[in-house]
């Protein structure tokens, strides 16, 4: 299984490759891969160690470093040539990359007459995953995730919820003034799900512009009209979801994410479906004596085509 994920991936890297000098944003590399928009950039980051926006740019910027050395082109063209859209991006991501501007490199590089050492991949920055079940044949591994993960359906779920922009480390204010309404309604975690999604990928959405939503699930019936000012409502989609269980800190539950996309579902029969991950929240870390968190974490999954 995990041989058409990585196929999948390496297709986009070529795409990459290939287009460097044109527009790319996710929609477009989503659609290359086949794979969900919603989760493309994780499974993405997952298998080769990096953002696609870093594949992007380190591809790009190699590509700038072989016009420097080759030919006499103009920074401004090159930079053009390149898929880059402004001076400013290319030169601050140049010279973060190199620690020189490009016109500082090209002089190095006909200076010294070797530029194999601007193009090689730079380790920290493109670290893949080990892919500990290779060619899905390690069955003590995949009883292992057997244990670990269960394929379950979930209905739909009608939700009151109060949106946090910021940190996902900073969540507890909308979930305080979730809490409060929700004990004005009689709603507590003894009779519906306290429910968190994290709308935003991390790796993408610069951390204080990340959206999550505190969410609570509302008994049949319930009349919506009579709160809005309050919180605001929505309808969680049901379907078929992986249930992966999380004990640990707060700050580790990333980790958990990466586990179930990088390691998991590559060699698994499904793939990730076009619906966000629900975060059930089993127990208040503030009451926890180790201050852990345990979730009951829903990827949304279809059966692989």
């Amino acid at each position: 299984m995990n041989n058409d994920y990585q196929g999948r991936i390496d297709k986009v890297m070529k795409y990459i490759e290939e287009h460097s000098d044109q527009k790319l944003n996710l929609d477009i590399l989503a659609g290359v891969s086949n794979f969900s928009k919603y989760h493309f950039s994780r499974i993405f980051t997952s298998l080769v160690g990096v953002t696609p926006a870093a594949f992007v740019n380190r591809v790009r910027l190699q590509r700038a470093v072989r016009y420097l050395a080759e030919t006499d082109k103009s920074v401004l063209d090159i930079l053009h040539l390149c898929g880059f859209e402004s001076v400013s991006t290319f030169n601050a991501l140049f010279k973060k990359h190199y620690g020189k501007t490009p016109s500082e490199l090209r002089n190095s590089i006909r200076q010294n007459s070797n530029f194999s050492s601007y193009i090689s991949n730079k380790p920290e920055e493109f670290v893949p995953l080990h892919d500990y079940n290779k060619n899905g044949k390690n069955d003590l591994l995949r009883r292992a995730w057997g244990k670990m993960i269960t394929i379950t359906d979930l209905p739909e779920y009608e939700v009151a919820y109060v949106r946090h922009v910021g940190s996902y480390m900073d969540t507890r204010v909308a979930w305080d003034k979730l809490g409060e309404w929700a004990s004005r309604q009689g709603l507590t975690p003894h009779n519906q799900f306290f429910i968190g999604i994290s709308l935003d990928d991390g790796n993408l959405v610069d951390e204080y512009a990340c959206r999550y939503d505190a969410c609570v699930t509302l008994p049949s019936g319930f009349e919506k009209h009579k709160h809005a000012t309050h919180v605001q409502f929505q309808t969680l989609s049901g379907g078929m979801y992986a249930l992966y269980s999380y004990y640990d800190t707060i700050d580790k539950l990333v980790l958990a994410y990466q586990n179930v996309f990088g390691l998991w579902l590559p060699n698994s029969e499904y793939e990730a479906d076009d619906r966000p991950c629900l975060e059930f929240c089993m127990n208040d870390p503030a009451s926890d004596p180790e201050g852990k968190c345990k979730v009951d974490l829903y990827v949304p999954i279809k059966k692989r085509a």
